[in-house]
């Protein structure tokens, strides 16, 4: 019992009435000053665009002329060309440099190091110069032709961007591969799998949810690594973009439509690759 002179405060074991303090809000001040000085930053930038030598009008009466439009399309059918290409070559080079055959492994790993060492740009011009080393290729007896005429801005941007994107797809599948637990492809082989077929029927589909996402953001990377084919004259959207402020000197207005358009394909395929990684993100949580 406590004496009428004794508070709760007082007696040992027995917490304290907070029902009567005040709650006071903690305040972030690096919130607030990192909020502060993008909002000023971001002004700045607008206000730059806003009263700077800028003719917003022929930005949109440029946006869809036809030859930016024809170049945007360009652009998308190469990309995925490329990738395409890209893909088919990265899981062949995967699956040779994880062959026991040293021969298969040696020339996957070159092909890696090489097309990974070289920068794309030196690799189109390669390409599209290759009638400089080859005047005449084809099969002596059934097929010749001039490399020239052969290796049009279309093809060699074609197999400039495809095998390049080959030697980096085939790392990202390669660590899908390896994410797969061993005892899998042990398990196939118990029951008289071959490796070849344990690979395509059990591996390689649940390595997909490990390789999905890199060769998403691969894709992406693709649509603007496109860009560079303009220095060969593939008609893609910076390339027509280049022409057309050539002949009317409107250089920053066309170099913001290009800007528009790029940020377009790709605000569009975003979301249809997150689309694609639930897909498989879902059937890896059901094979559990």
């Amino acid at each position: 019992m406590t004496s009428p002179s004794q508070t709760l405060d007082d007696v040992p074991g027995v917490l304290p009435d907070i029902s009567g303090l005040r709650i006071v809000r903690r305040l972030h001040w690096g919130r607030y000053l990192a909020t502060a000085v993008i909002l000023v930053l971001v002004g700045l930038v607008i206000r730059a665009f806003a009263y700077g030598q800028i003719e917003w009008t022929y930005v949109g009466k440029f946006l869809t002329v036809p030859a930016i439009v024809s170049g945007a399309v360009n652009t998308v059918i190469m990309s995925v060309l490329a990738m395409a290409l890209g893909i088919v070559l990265g899981v062949l080079a995967a699956i040779m440099r994880m062959s026991p055959n040293p021969v298969l492994r040696g020339s996957a790993a070159v092909y890696v190091w090489l097309f990974r060492g070289l920068p794309v740009i030196l690799q189109l011009l390669l390409w599209f110069n290759l009638a400089l080393v080859f005047p005449v290729m084809g099969v002596p007896g059934l097929w010749q032709a001039r490399t020239v005429d052969v290796m049009t801005p279309f093809v060699a941007a074609l197999l400039g961007l495809g095998i390049n994107q080959g030697a980096y797809t085939s790392e990202v599948v390669r660590a899908g591969l390896i994410s797969v637990d061993a005892g899998q492809n042990e398990a196939a082989q118990s029951i008289g799998m071959t490796r070849l077929r344990s690979l395509k029927r059990i591996i390689l589909p649940q390595a997909m949810r490990v390789v999905i996402p890199p060769l998403g953001n691969e894709f992406i990377g693709m649509i603007k690594l496109t860009s560079l084919a303009s220095v060969i004259q593939f008609s893609e959207v910076l390339h027509n973009d280049e022409n057309i402020y050539y002949a009317n000197s409107r250089v920053i207005e066309l170099l913001i439509v290009a800007g528009i358009w790029y940020l377009g394909i790709v605000s569009v395929l975003t979301p249809l690759q997150m689309l694609l990684e639930r897909r498989f993100a879902r059937g890896a949580a059901r094979s559990r």
